[in-house]
């Protein structure tokens, strides 16, 4: 085949005009989901090094000033520079010694003090030379060059002002930002509660992976790999069921799940087959859907609604299509629905390292790995030649997904397309 051959269509009929006129583009999708939705009420105080993953209900304002004191920057020599007249070297006695944490004597005249990273700058000094600029016998030190005011000195305020804000509430708290919470002096965080998820995997043909299963049955993927999707600071994750095998059964299981989540997702069970009950459980129990269909691939049927105030996410039942529509919608809800503000991991350019054939009508996501650099510098990914919705083998050697649009039907390779890394774990 080469990359002038058109392509036929599969005969499933997802890329029918007719259909894909009744089904939402990813942005429309994501926009209905934000519109939809709102953060949840109620926090909790945390110690702020406890609060990691968490999102803060309150911002944060610096207590004091940052540094509170003026500060040596390196172990020296506090030395005053008006006290160094005429051309050097300079010779002077070295009176006093001031580790961090204990306060200076001040300085007099033509003296210096020993100094080290991080302790109040003696009153009457205005530099700091650095010991290995400095030549000392006995209790004299010689200083060969003119220091200027101000060298190797961290003055006070200088990192942060007393009521500065440093980070605004609907900030994730990582690492770095609890950082700045300490350096701030916030000793406690208000947070906003974690947000209360049900899991309701559903497919009379799944069993847990790595037990006996029939000649008709296969390993349960979406349960782990969503649970530990679902496994964070700002998660709590209050049940995780496999949907019963009628529509009465799941009704009676939706209306549970639902008294006992802030947000519902299931799996499978929301095309219009015979066997896909969960949408009608949910129309019987008076919910509103708001969307059911992307114009995706893979990920089609995804759902997205509410039921008896809660949300409810209807992932496709194809692990595939349930983790790639989980990392563009799912990760999208929980960020709203969390109050988190900030734009997440953004799309970048990436260059394809083979031809793309692909039959146009839906956009796609595929998964990518890194194979290097052009000579360009451009970063270079490699893809899988298919994209099979029920296959995840290849998701470990992903860092992220490359988007292509619908009415694109040959990309050569060479070509850039938008890449979309994966969250972090």
């Amino acid at each position: 085949m080469t990359i002038l051959q058109p392509i036929t269509p599969e005969g499933c009929g997802c890329d029918r005009r007719d259909t894909l006129k009744t089904l939402l583009s990813v942005d429309d999708a994501l926009a209905l989901i934000h519109a939809g939705t709102t953060a949840i009420t109620g926090s909790e105080m945390l110690a702020t090094g406890l609060a990691l993953g968490r999102i803060l209900a309150d911002p944060v304002a610096a207590l004091q000033m940052t540094p509170p004191f003026d500060n040596a920057a390196m172990d020296g020599y506090a030395v005053a520079t008006s006290s160094l007249s005429g051309p050097g070297p300079w010779h002077l006695p070295v009176t006093g010694r001031v580790p961090a944490g204990q306060a200076a004597t001040p300085l007099s005249g033509s003296q210096a003090s020993r100094i080290f990273t991080g302790a109040p700058i003696p009153a009457g000094a205005d530099a700091v030379v650095m010991q290995e600029d400095v030549h000392r016998t006995g209790s004299t030190i010689r200083i060969d060059h003119r220091p200027k005011p101000g060298l190797n000195i961290r003055r006070a305020g200088s990192e942060l002002a007393a009521g500065a804000l440093v980070l605004q509430k609907g900030r994730r708290l990582g690492t770095r930002e609890i950082a700045v919470c300490a350096a701030a002096g916030a000793s406690q965080v208000r947070v906003r509660r974690r947000l209360r998820v049900a899991l309701l995997v559903t497919g009379d043909e799944i069993q847990q992976a790595g037990g006996d299963r029939s000649a008709a049955q296969i390993w349960d993927v979406n349960t782990p790999m969503l649970r530990a999707a679902l496994t964070r600071p700002d998660i709590e994750l209050v049940a995780v069921e496999t949907g019963l095998d009628s529509r009465d059964g799941l009704f009676l299981q939706i209306a549970e799940l639902t008294e006992m989540a802030d947000l519902l997702i299931t799996t499978g069970g929301i095309s219009v087959g015979e066997e896909d009950h969960v949408k009608p459980a949910l129309t019987a129990m008076g919910a509103e859907i708001i969307f059911s269909g992307v114009a995706i691939k893979p990920g089609k049927p995804i759902s997205f609604g509410q039921v008896r105030g809660a949300k409810w996410l209807g992932l496709p039942g194809n692990p595939l299509s349930a983790f790639i529509t989980w990392h563009l919608f799912g990760e999208a809800l929980v960020k709203r629905m969390t109050g988190e503000i900030g734009h997440g991991v953004a799309r970048r350019h990436v260059v394809i390292s083979q031809d793309i054939l692909r039959k146009p009508g839906r956009c796609e996501f595929r998964p990518a790995y890194f194979t290097g650099f052009d000579p360009h510098g451009r970063e270079v990914v490699g893809i899988e030649p298919e994209t099979h919705s029920s296959r995840v083998a290849g998701l470990s050697m992903a860092s992220g997904l490359i988007y292509l649009p619908a009415d694109a039907e040959i990309l050569p390779a060479g070509a850039l397309v938008e890449f979309q890394p994966f969250c972090p774990n």
